[in-house]
């Protein structure tokens, strides 16, 4: 009996020994490149691996049958190929990728060229899909948290009592940062304040964010940057997206976005408010959150006279108004010392009108945007009032003459026409800026591994003349694994009295500019940058990006003031402004974990008035650690950390470094998602070093913002996509 028994085991597992197969898979694309860490799953199970540094992968311990292997890589098009066992035992299948709409997706418009952002010698960074999902659960009523966590970006806030910040790229200004609505100026000069606050996210594809000078594409004003917001664009299947958030902060956020095409027409309406209630986490007496009440609207229309042609026309407005100061006058129960308010009412208008009409290997476009800006701002005793026209319009012509070669021609014009309604005793600081210019860029492969783009600008200015802007960045494809850019460029900015010093004086007792003390500002820059990928294993990837930078800014605007006269007045620098340093970003990904490392050295020197320090309010140490858990379509968790060091305020008195953390939870079902966001949990706030009111309490001096001011919020929410 024990010799039949034993004789059946041996046999059964000789059949199951038998019956265990493998097959090994290489993945490459159409240039016959392997491709790293393509993923391969079977069909119907949780098996799955991902390709090595050769593309190649392999599964063990098959059962005889028959399998449908699913592969697929970012930008691809997936493929699908069914293996029977024992036939296909111990194979090594080939497949080969192509290209696909995936791809395409990740089109840049910043740079006006057609080409993926893999293909781009200028060094974008993009922000898509779910990303861009998370980032506006995480702050659905603007997109300055969108921007805060991005490596080598510094969201300053300047006002305590208004909430209004600014965007600092490389430790540059927030003047020096151009900020585009497909492709369009409507944030610059006076209409710059406020901007990011007003900004909500959910209408948008991706955001695109260029560091360093490209003043070449887009004229005066991105010598440190530039983001370019992408909206939606219709499509034949309906588009319809509620979001709905509570902050713990007293702030309510409802957005909703709507898009369809409708045969030969196409709309999109994009509407959000929020109401955010006067909040004092500090309990000083001052709010560290305004009392603010937003609303915009932005329908656009499409009409797609053929396949090739197309035509749009949109209208943005917002209106905000908004209270901050004194807990005791914002809730109406003022004291005899209770009286400080700082009030922003603000009105935004904007035209939008976009041409194109492609045919074979060329594109014509034609863009104008009119904006219209009002900002009332009031204190005790004190009130600015001003309006701010703008209009861009540009003509283009893109020749794709092969494969290989692209070619853009344009030509534009600015007008930015400030008006101040005179309150005060000062003189009015209206101005007028006209420009013209015109462009030419090119993007030339040069063989397999170098791709070079280059282009020129020339702008006139009526006031302050004309400015030629080279620029160059060269792509090194040196395998799938390893690539380098490097590029340079010249910017300028006209000068106005719109900045981060002034803003913070309330423009009061602010001269009007003298052409006699004040030319425009320019810039040279470059930047280099690494990037590396492989497969570590059979599940996991690694990526890194290596970036330095370096930019010198002449003749910078210096607010210098007389505080016995309770005046101020601008001024160019008598030396230059030096911004170098590097950034560093590191991926790790592990079956549906990913990992972001980050950090930043920013370097921003003042070489004038024999300083050589530091520049106020910019840490030379940032860094940043992200955990991301994601199931495509079902869950997203995320824990964040981030560092930033020490720094100096504007009298170079030391400010101690800190933490903040953060967790995220998304639960996705088919028709909706709900959304919980633990904000700086860790309740790191600028009150805790210092206060941030000084008395007297009729008359408080705020102190520089250099920390978080509204400590730990919690919000949650819920976003339906009901088509």
């Amino acid at each position: 009996m024990k010799y039949i028994i034993s004789t059946i085991l041996f046999i059964a597992s000789s059949g199951i020994l038998i019956a265990q197969n493998s097959v090994t898979f290489k993945v490459k694309e159409e240039s016959g490149e392997a491709l790293i860490g393509a993923s391969i799953a079977i069909e119907g199970t949780t098996k799955g691996t991902i390709t090595n540094t050769e593309g190649i992968a392999k599964f063990d311990n098959l059962s005889d049958g028959k399998y449908e292997f699913v592969i697929s890589f970012i930008g691809y098009e997936e493929a699908e190929i069914e293996l029977s066992f024992p036939e296909s035992n111990q194979k090594t299948i080939e497949i080969e990728l192509e290209e696909g709409e995936e791809l395409e997706e990740v089109v840049i418009a910043a740079t006006r060229s057609s080409r993926t952002i893999q293909d781009i010698p200028t060094r974008i960074e993009a922000i898509t899909g779910e990303e861009l999902g998370e980032k506006a659960a995480m702050n659905s009523s603007n997109i300055g948290m969108l921007l805060r966590e991005t490596t080598g970006v510094q969201m300053q806030q300047t006002s305590l009592s208004s909430g209004n910040m600014s965007i600092r790229i490389q430790g540059l200004d927030g003047r020096y940062t151009q900020i585009l609505k497909d492709g369009m100026p409507l944030y610059g000069g006076f209409a710059g304040g406020l901007s990011i606050m007003q900004i909500p996210p959910l209408d948008l594809k991706q955001v695109e964010l260029i560091k360093g000078s490209n003043s070449t594409l887009y004229g005066g004003g991105a010598i440190a940057g530039l983001v370019n917001l992408v909206t939606i664009k219709p499509a034949d299947k309906p588009k319809l997206d509620i979001m709905l958030n509570q902050t713990s902060a007293l702030g309510t956020t409802g957005n909703l976005f709507y898009a369809q095409k409708y045969g030969k027409l196409g709309l999109s309406v994009y509407g959000s408010a929020n109401n955010q209630v006067a909040y004092d986490p500090d309990d000083d007496g001052f709010s560290n959150m305004p009392e603010a009440k937003t609303f915009s609207l932005n329908p656009k229309l499409y009409y797609y006279l053929n396949k090739n042609t197309e035509l749009s026309v949109g209208f943005m407005t917002t209106f905000d108004d908004r209270t901050g100061g004194d807990m005791k006058m914002i809730e109406g129960n003022p004291g005899i010392e209770n009286v400080f308010t700082e009030k922003n009412k603000s009105e935004r208008y904007a035209t939008q009108l976009n041409f194109q009409n492609h045919k074979e290997n060329r594109t014509i476009s034609l863009k104008n945007s009119i904006s219209y800006f009002n900002r009332e701002l009031t204190i005790p005793e004190y009130n600015f009032n001003g309006n701010q026209i703008s209009s861009f319009t540009e003509t283009m012509y893109s020749l794709h003459k092969s494969k290989k070669t692209d070619w853009q021609f344009g030509a534009n014009h600015y007008l930015e026409q400030f008006t101040e309604d005179n309150t005060d005793t000062l003189p009015t600081r209206d101005y007028t800026h006209n420009t013209v210019g015109g462009f030419v860029q090119n993007i030339t492969d040069l063989n397999e591994k170098f791709i070079l783009e280059s282009g020129l600008r020339t702008d006139y200015n009526t006031d302050y003349g004309v400015f030629i802007l080279p620029r160059f960045s060269l792509l090194y494809k040196a395998n799938n694994k390893l690539s380098s850019r490097i590029g340079g460029a010249m910017g300028y900015k006209l000068p106005t009295i719109f900045t981060e010093d002034a803003e913070r004086l309330y423009f009061r007792g602010i001269q009007p500019l003298s052409n006699e003390q004040v030319d425009a500002e320019t810039s040279i820059g470059g930047n280099f940058d690494i990037n590396y990928k492989t497969a570590l294993g059979d599940e996991m990837t690694f990526s890194i990006n290596q970036l330095f930078f370096l930019t010198q800014l002449k003749n910078a605007l210096v607010l210098r003031e007389d505080e016995t006269a309770n005046l101020a007045y601008f001024e160019s620098a008598d030396g230059n402004i030096l911004s170098s340093g590097f950034e560093t970003n590191i991926k790790l990904t592990y079956d549906d974990f990913n990992l972001y490392l980050n950090y930043a050295f920013v370097n921003t020197e003042l070489k004038y008035d024999n300083i050589n320090k530091q520049k106020p309010l910019t840490p030379k140490h940032n860094a940043g650690f992200v955990l991301m858990y994601e199931i495509e379509e079902k869950w997203s968790a995320g824990y964040e950390l981030y560092y930033t060091g020490h720094q100096y305020d504007n009298a170079y008195n030391k400010k101690s470094d800190y933490w903040m953390m953060g967790v995220m939870l998304m639960r996705m079902f088919e028709k909706f998602s709900v959304f919980i966001n633990f904000e700086n949990f860790t309740n790191t706030h600028q009150a805790q070093f210092e206060p941030l009111v000084l008395p007297p309490t009729n008359n408080p001096t705020f102190t520089d913002i250099w920390a978080p001011t509204d400590g730990f919020v919690f919000n949650g929410g819920i976003k339906f996509s009901l088509f």
